[in-house]
């Protein structure tokens, strides 16, 4: 297993396609095992709520084909199984530690299935998806403009993406108390969990090169779809975005 060593050297990996999605790849390896432990204590126990605050904004579906991007061990995967019982639920993941898993925790069968994929190069049929949800899983993307080009294509006309994710300010200075909040509490479950900072801490870098959340709606406009929802949670840090295709 490649070790990530520093927040620093996050910094440097998120700077191209290729090696964040290299990085993105380390990464989420070494976190597997206490991903969902540290994600709960990174949202101060908010996430599990805003997760299913997620699935309550998608619109009732008839029996839609639903596919979550990046995964991870399944969380989205199985409230989309409980909200849609006769529907399939794909789940995607860049990491092979991570749908291990997502495999494991799986009581719902062959409704539920996982895949390894880059969202940036996604399996699917064009026009073959009613839904796409990903949490914290755009910003993540090697290539955003990529993964929402796929996203789009794998789409049905009409059809639905809901994602959760962190949200950039579009206050310069409400960015540096992010940061810096960020920088600091993931840094702490990092080492709390891993022994090792960069593991959690690399979010805060992330954010960098993220854009802001009017930034972020524009550059969904320009990829084909109408945002028509957006919510935000930890003190405007997360959001909630609901999209249409257009």
């Amino acid at each position: 297993m490649t070790t990530i060593a520093t927040i620093k050297s996050a910094a440097n990996k998120l700077s191209t396609p290729v090696h964040k999605r290299v990085y993105n790849e380390e990464h989420f390896t070494e976190a597997a095992p206490e991903y969902d432990r540290a994600t709960r204590m990174l949202s101060l126990g908010g996430d599990a709520a805003w997760k299913r605050r997620l699935i309550e904004a998608i619109p009732p579906l008839p029996k839609p084909e639903c596919l979550d991007l990046a995964c991870g061990t399944g969380d989205i995967c199985f409230l989309l199984a409980e909200k849609f019982n006769d529907s399939n639920i794909q789940g995607l993941d860049l990491t092979q530690e991570m749908l291990r898993f997502a495999d494991i925790r799986n009581t719902f069968g062959t409704r539920v299935s996982f895949q390894q994929g880059d969202m940036g190069e996604l399996p699917q049929a064009d026009a073959s998806i009613d839904l796409v949800t990903g949490s914290y899983a755009l910003r993540n993307a090697p290539d955003l403009d990529q993964a929402l080009r796929e996203i789009h294509r794998v789409l049905r006309p009409s059809s639905y993406a809901a994602f959760l994710d962190f949200s950039k300010s579009d206050s310069i200075l409400m960015q540096k108390i992010q940061f810096h909040l960020l920088k600091f509490w993931g840094s702490f479950c990092g080492w709390w969990f891993h022994r090792n900072r960069a593991v959690h801490g690399y979010i805060s870098e992330s954010l960098r090169v993220w854009p802001t959340r009017t930034q972020l709606h524009k550059q969904l406009s320009e990829h084909g779809f109408d945002v028509i929802r957006a919510e935000s949670f930890y003190g405007g840090m997360v959001e909630l975005t609901l999209v249409r295709k257009i």
